[in-house]
């Protein structure tokens, strides 16, 4: 294991979106009357929050631009990062 001062320098150095996948915008949200907000990625439901949690993604998302955007909703909705997304079946 490398010491931790060299797996922060490496972590620091890494881009976040180092596969270059947000930047395809895959990530899109839809905001209902009832404060609810459900998130997809690449056309398909894989969240929904409500009430608390609907509120604070909005607060994180004003004033985001697109990437910072993709950046916010890849975060919340788990480990998009590693290729182990959760894959839904109809």
């Amino acid at each position: 294991m490398l010491p931790l001062e060299i797996r922060r320098r490496t972590r620091e150095m890494s881009p976040i979106d180092a596969r270059h996948r947000l930047k395809e915008r895959p990530f899109e949200y839809k905001i209902y009357k009832n404060s609810t907000i459900q998130i997809y990625h690449e056309h398909k439901p894989v969240m929904i929050l409500k009430e608390s949690q609907a509120r604070m993604l909005m607060e994180k998302l004003k004033g985001a631009d697109e990437d910072e955007v993709q950046l916010i909703l890849a975060k919340i909705t788990g480990n998009f990062k590693r290729g182990n997304e959760r894959t839904f079946h109809k």
